[in-house]
């Protein structure tokens, strides 16, 4: 009762600080592969910029999440949203693929003590046999930012200029670091508390665990995948003759689909298959990544980007339920930080890879790719995880 009483507390307070963050990144990211296809870079140019987030977020994501398993949520949180608002300024100042880069850099440092340490934090307080449930909450919540903020970036970008949505960019993580400082309160992960003066269990150790490898690989596989749709579905889309503002509706309704299913895939997570509701869901979205250069209007790639939205709110909050499981082994923040990391690992590869893809023979077959590991993620999760049980909650 006290940890359910808890999370009721401080869930809104966290979903309000990192809604205010995603919202932010989510104005400007689908629109810097456009802004930067008009200064002329490469796809492999993209690839780099786009990679280099998550280059610096693989590297630092293992810290940060094994520091605040010892150190506390709180401290990296407020200190992750005060980097992104200082670092966001560099984008109204970079003006070539070097700077871009170094600017993309910096973002995925703060970025790694931001949204892996908000899940954590939730993973600390979920109750037992809720931990679909708030998972899914956590989803729409945060999805939301990245929701809205196409929508907004496109039309602020095509009446006001970029300048002003790196403005806004700034603004948002400057409040969202202000809410996170004043009202939320401080929780240490209690496995670690009670462990103090023990021995304390490495990342090799953890990664003799079934589930963990099965969490790692999916992760990786489908992040390269999804770096078809994050880098090169904008420029897709403008190819097939879409305006900018049409684009941005195009993300924004698929990941608000995410935002609204995600707690009913949350409820599904508790009270189903956690394992199999993650394969079927991959499955989709590897049918979703072959269909989507076979679209070529506006309609059909609309309704493949909702199913895909379907798939991701079903696979994410039981994906993610099932981390919370592992990390009350290994340490909440540092099982969170082995999830983020292979989706790091994936999204700093992928961009790369796909840029070259698009540069040798076309945007085409930057999804094919993407279906390619996709499939492979899910035949590795699915062989990984096979040991799995979960028992599912009652249907009431």
């Amino acid at each position: 009762m006290v940890g359910e009483l808890m999370i009721k507390k401080v869930f809104p307070i966290l979903a309000l600080c990192v809604f205010s963050a995603t919202l932010g990144i989510g104005i400007i990211s689908p629109l810097l592969p456009l802004y930067l296809d008009e200064i002329g870079a490469s796809g492999v140019g993209l690839g780099v910029i786009m990679a280099s987030y998550f280059i610096s977020n693989s590297l630092c994501v293992p810290i940060a999440g094994r520091l605040s398993d010892r150190k506390g949520r709180k401290i990296f949180l407020t200190a992750g949203l005060l980097m992104y608002s200082l670092i966001a300024v560099g984008y109204i100042y970079a003006m070539d693929v070097v700077l871009l880069s170094l600017v993309r850099f910096g973002m995925g440092i703060a970025g790694a003590m931001t949204i892996p340490i908000a899940i954590a934090y939730l993973g600390d307080l979920s109750p037992v046999g809720e931990e679909g449930k708030w998972m899914g909450y956590a989803n729409a919540f945060f999805f939301s930012g990245f929701g809205f903020g196409p929508l907004i970036g496109g039309v602020v970008t095509e009446h006001l200029g970029m300048t002003t949505a790196f403005l806004i960019l700034i603004s948002l993580s400057l409040f969202a670091f202000l809410v996170a400082l004043l009202f939320l309160p401080e929780v240490r992960d209690r496995k670690v508390e009670k462990q103090e003066e023990g021995p304390r269990l490495s990342y090799r150790e953890m990664s003799a665990s079934g589930m963990i490898r099965a969490l790692f690989s999916f992760r990786m596989a489908q992040s390269l995948g999804r770096a078809g749709i994050g880098s090169f579905l904008p420029i897709y889309a403008a190819a097939i003759g879409l305006s900018t503002s049409t684009i941005g509706v195009l993300i924004t309704i698929n990941i608000l689909s995410v935002t609204v299913l995600s707690p009913v895939g949350g409820y599904a997570a508790d009270r189903f298959d956690r394992r199999m509701l993650t394969i079927v869901s991959s499955i989709i979205f590897t049918a979703i990544l072959v269909g989507i250069p076979l679209s070529g209007n506006f309609w059909l790639l609309l309704l493949l980007l909702l199913v895909q939205g379907l798939s991701a709110a079903v696979s994410m909050p039981a994906a993610t339920a099932i981390t919370v499981d592992e990390g009350r082994k290994f340490g909440m923040g540092s099982t969170m930080s082995v999830l983020f990391l292979s989706q790091a690992i994936g999204a700093a590869v992928g961009p790369i890879i796909s840029g070259g893809i698009h540069d040798a023979i076309n945007v085409g077959w930057v999804f094919y790719f993407g279906a390619i590991m996709s499939g492979i993620g899910t035949l590795l999760f699915a062989w990984f995880s096979r040991g799995y049980r979960h028992a599912v909650a009652p249907i009431s």
